[in-house]
Parts: structure tokens; sequence; C-alpha cells
């Protein structure tokens, strides 16, 4: 490992959004972006078959406060995107440290996703998960093309949190925040 930039030379902006043209190396690029860490979520719909839908998400980020906007990102081939391109409601449930296995399950497939979730129904019934750190209920707002991604944005219409521990992921795994009182003091200090 280098800590040498990693991008090409000259790059050719023609065709700098084309997919394969890129000289950078995608699961090294992954590797780069694992890094940076991300609180952990599930984003929930309900399926125009009246079924709730949710799967596990770190790409969920802010964007406005006024007014309030959020967006996340899926990928293009996800079976739940037509849940999500149909859904006029997603709800943003932030994960706690104690959900770390309720986060593994919803990132996973399987037949329910839901089973022995509990859960209500919130803006247009998308399911806010029992226990979560915080909801943001939002309506779909716009919705924008991103390379092998669609990036969803949502206007917040509704939100509550609590004190909670937060659920981290960084470099491929789950973990948790030290605050001051966390760390600890080295003898003599």
């Amino acid at each position: 490992m280098s800590d040498a930039p990693k991008h090409p030379t000259e790059p050719d902006p023609a065709n700098e959004l084309a997919s394969g043209s890129s000289a950078i190396d995608p699961r090294d690029f992954r590797n780069a972006l694992g890094t940076y860490a991300t609180g952990v979520t599930i984003l929930t719909a309900m399926g125009t078959d009246g079924k709730p839908y949710g799967l596990t998400c770190n790409s969920f980020a802010s964007v406005s406060l006024n007014p309030p906007l959020v967006l996340w990102s899926l990928g293009m081939f996800s079976q739940g995107l037509p849940i999500f391109q149909n859904a006029s409601h997603f709800a943003v449930n932030v994960l706690g440290a104690s959900q770390q296995a309720l986060a593994a399950q919803f990132a996973k497939p399987s037949a329910d996703k839901f089973a022995g979730v509990t859960w209500t129904p919130g803006l247009g019934s998308a399911p806010l998960l029992a226990d979560s750190v915080a909801h943001f209920q939002c309506r779909a707002a716009s919705r924008y093309y991103g390379g092998d991604h669609v990036i969803f944005l949502g206007a917040v219409e509704a939100y509550a949190y609590n004190r909670q521990e937060p659920l981290l992921f960084a470099r491929g795994g789950y973990g948790r925040f030290l605050g001051t009182d966390d760390v600890p003091v080295a003898a003599g200090s």
C-alpha cells in the first residue's frame, strides 16, 4: 500500500463518467472509500404490493437544513430499485450500536427481511424500525443517475431521534464511537 495519489495523470474529461473508462482500480477505490467511517442505516419503503421492503445502507448523507433534504444511493442493479423508484415516501432508520445483527439481516437477500422485526408504519407507510437511534421520514423528491447508482433525494417531512449510541461502519466492519470519556489516558499524563 502506498500513500501516493491514486489518479490518472491525464484524465480525459469527455470520458470521465463513461463506464469502464476510468484508470482507477475499482477494488482499490472501494478500499480507499472504506477508510471513511459512516453510520449504518436501513432504508425502508412500502411496495406497491403492500409489503414492506428494506435494505442496509451506509450511503446516507445530509444535503440541506433549509429546506430539510437528505440523500442516499442504491446500485443500478439492486433488486430493490423498483420499489424505491415507485415509492412516494421512504424512511431512513439510523441503527444503534446494539443493532448490528439487524444490519446484517437487511444486508442479505431474504424472502422476508422483516421476520421478527418490530416496526410501525410512517408517512407513506414506510416502516419505522423499533429501537433505531433516529428516523427520517422522507417524501421522495428526486432521483439522479450517477455511474452505476441511483441517487435518491428525500424531503424530510418528519424525524425523531434519541441519545443511544449509533452503529458505525468502516473498512468492511462494524464499530462504535469512542468519545473523549472513553479514550484511555496514558500513565503520567
